[in-house]
Order: structure tokens, then sequence, then C-alpha cells
């Protein structure tokens, strides 16, 4: 099996990939991974979903609610950021936006004056520091290799910095069996206690609901879709009750169930 993530090779992304195939391919956004599974390109994609410091990864949301996929796996990973250079001499910080701001009460405090980077992966900023003397990157420290200093390690600005991925498959592996559920629900209308009755298809039935998102639908401005995480598979009665009641609530609109699935959890 191959499967494809963000790359390019060192990223986050591509150590919880490695949990799921030997084989992995490189992509440079999330929704590329999605469509590159949807189309069929790939069997597997593992994309960044949500982290314990900056929350949801919006891209991903609006990928996996516009793409015919399904998830069959979550895989949550532990995230150890350190900053790497050629020498301790350095003018920029080069890094995904999401470590940047991960990172941010370090830099603010050990240095003010660099300027900030985004660029497309942590392991694109590594790239940028081994290329360039004035640049940093932030990575995982196993990144640094033998031509980069480990100028500090674990700069994160919480130690239980982690991440969950989510594994994207087409649509026709979809499961019933597993814990949890994710579902998007675009209801397509806007009425007092509209957000009440979704929650009470769950509560109803003592079903946990781990997450609910709001995403704009992109239809017309105020009008919104919802990400939905239950802590129920899609094989119990209960949940099945609560897909039912949702869909009538959403009766005008549409709801995407991608499946349901457990959580791995991979050390590094």
């Amino acid at each position: 099996m191959q499967a494809v993530t963000l790359g390019p090779a060192g990223t986050y992304s591509h150590r919880a990939a490695r949990a799921v195939a030997d084989d992995v391919a490189f992509r440079e956004s999330v929704t590329s991974i999605v469509d590159a599974v949807a189309d069929g390109s790939f069997e597997r994609g593992v994309v960044p979903i949500e982290n314990s410091i900056e929350g949801s990864v919006t891209e991903s949301l609006d990928a996996v609610a516009n793409s015919n996929v399904s998830v069959v796996q979550e895989i949550v990973t532990p995230i150890r950021h350190a900053l790497l250079a050629q020498s301790d001499d350095f003018d920029i910080v080069a890094s995904h936006s999401q470590a940047l701001a991960q990172c941010r009460t370090y830099l603010d405090e050990n240095y003010p004056d660099v300027t900030l980077e985004a660029v497309a992966s942590t392991a694109r900023g590594v790239e940028r520091a081994r290329a360039d003397p004035s640049v940093a990157g932030i990575g995982h420290p196993d990144n640094a290799g033998d031509d980069l200093e480990i100028i500090a390690e674990d700069i994160q600005d919480r130690s239980s910095n982690a991440t969950r991925f989510l594994v994207v498959a087409p649509e026709s592996a979809r499961s019933d069996a597993g814990g949890k559920t994710s579902l998007v629900v675009y209801p397509n209308a806007n009425y007092p206690g509209l957000l009440l009755e979704l929650l009470e298809a769950f509560a109803e039935r003592d079903i946990n609901l781990s997450r609910i998102e709001s995403r704009p639908s992109g239809n017309r401005l105020g009008d919104y879709l919802f990400h939905i995480d239950a802590d129920a598979g899609l094989y119990e009665e209960r949940m099945q009750g609560a897909l039912d009641d949702v869909e009538g609530i959403a009766r005008n609109g549409w709801v995407r169930v991608l499946g349901s699935y457990d959580t791995r959890h991979v050390l590094y």
C-alpha cells in the first residue's frame, strides 16, 4: 500500500504516514492529498486535522467536506519542535505557520527581532536552513542530520503539544466499525434552535461529541456546515438513530458520513 502526505520527507505528517504504509509519497497541500485519494491515485492519505495548541487545520476540514473520501483511522502523535540552523547566527526562522504559532512564546522571548517566514511544511523550513546559513528551521530534532545544529529542543509552548491526523481512503473503504464516527452536516437552513436540535440528536442517546465545528459553506455569507466527531460507531443502534435525526434536520441540505474508525497513538 502506498500513502500520500505532506512533504517533503521529514515532516510530522511523514512520521504519521509511516505508521500507515512503508511507501510514502508527498504533496505540497492537504487539498492535493485528499484529491489524490478521491481520484484513486493513492489508497491512503494522511492529513493533519487538529493540534492541541493551535486547534483545527481548516484546509483539512474543507478538503474532506468537499471530496468523496472516507476516514478509516486517526493517528495521534506528540509534537517535539527543535530550532535547527547551521549556527546560532541567523536572521530568519522558517517553518509551517502552525509550528511558528506553537513556538510563539519561545521565539518572542529568545529571538524577538528575527523574521518569521511561513513555508509549506516544517521539513521545507529545515531545507531552507540547510541551504542558507541566515535561516533557522523549526522541526523534529531528528531532521538536523549531520549538517545542522540543534540550537534548542522542545521549544513548543506546551509540553503536551500533540497533533491528530486523519487517514483518508476512497469512499468505498468506509467502515461502520470503530469507536468514533466523523460526519459533515450542511443543514442549508438558519433558524433559532437549529444547532440545539443537532446536539440533542446525540445527547438524547448518551453519545458524547468530542468535537463540533462550523465552517463557512461557501454558498453565501453567514451560511455554515458542521463537522462532528461522535464517540460511537456506526454499527451502534444509538448512532444510527442519531444519524436518522440529523438527516431529517438537514433534509434541505446534505449529510456526509465519513465513517467509523479507531485511534492509534504513535510515539516518536
